[in-house]
């Protein structure tokens, strides 16, 4: 483990952006039961957290991508650090909505997004990476390039994975659920005795709510 991911887990816990309950479930919108809930808007609220998460993005998008001509966020929780990633690098910025807008022009994607522009997706978090693959094909159906995607957490499901190979999207992620995980049990943020269940989890998120309830 790297030490951005190890940082970058501190501070999300630190700011509880990050929230585990493995005794006390979350429901997502999914309907999916999780121990875990994470909000990384909050990030925002935090000028020094929000500095180190622009700044390595900044760092990894230079390293992979040093072709780069614009960024885009994916509405709405990468919106913000899309931006402040952009005025980093001095470079245009537009961010994708989810569904179109139902008036006025009717945009897909928000800003000026030129044919053939090398674009990098900025992402806050990838769950199942749906919503995030489906910017990443807004932008290749207007006729721009997706370099790579950065985002700044994710739980790494196996499905994730998949999508992303079966679009050919390379992701990096400032950090990790295993990263977490480890960071939480140094921190005694969780108890070792509750790690097997944080685990089991992630193994079958879609069915995990229905066997605790068994």
């Amino acid at each position: 483990m790297n030490t951005v991911e190890k940082l970058t887990a501190e501070k999300l816990l630190k700011i509880k952006a990050v929230k585990l309950q493995p005794s006390n479930p979350f429901t997502w919108a999914s309907g999916w039961k999780s121990p875990i809930y994470c909000d990384n808007r909050k990030l925002m609220s935090y000028p020094d957290i929000r500095s180190f998460i622009k700044i390595e993005f900044a760092r990894i998008i230079l390293e992979k991508y040093p072709q780069v001509e614009a960024i885009a966020g994916v509405a709405t929780g990468a919106i913000a650090p899309g931006a402040i990633v952009a005025d980093v690098l001095g470079l245009p910025f537009v961010y994708i909505r989810s569904t179109p807008k139902d008036h006025g022009l009717e945009n897909l994607i928000e800003g000026d997004l030129k044919p053939k522009q090398k674009v990098v997706v900025v992402e806050d978090l990838v769950s199942t990476g749906q919503s995030s693959l489906k910017a990443v094909e807004a932008i290749r159906r207007s006729g721009s390039d997706v370099l790579g995607m950065v985002a700044i957490f994710t739980y790494g499901f196996p499905v994730a994975e998949t999508n992303m190979k079966e679009l050919r999207v390379e992701l990096t992620t400032l950090t990790n659920y295993d990263a977490i995980l480890d960071k939480a049990l140094q921190s005694n943020y969780i108890a070792e005795s509750e790690l097997q269940t944080l685990q089991d989890w992630r193994k079958s998120p879609d069915t995990w709510g229905q066997s605790a309830k068994k």
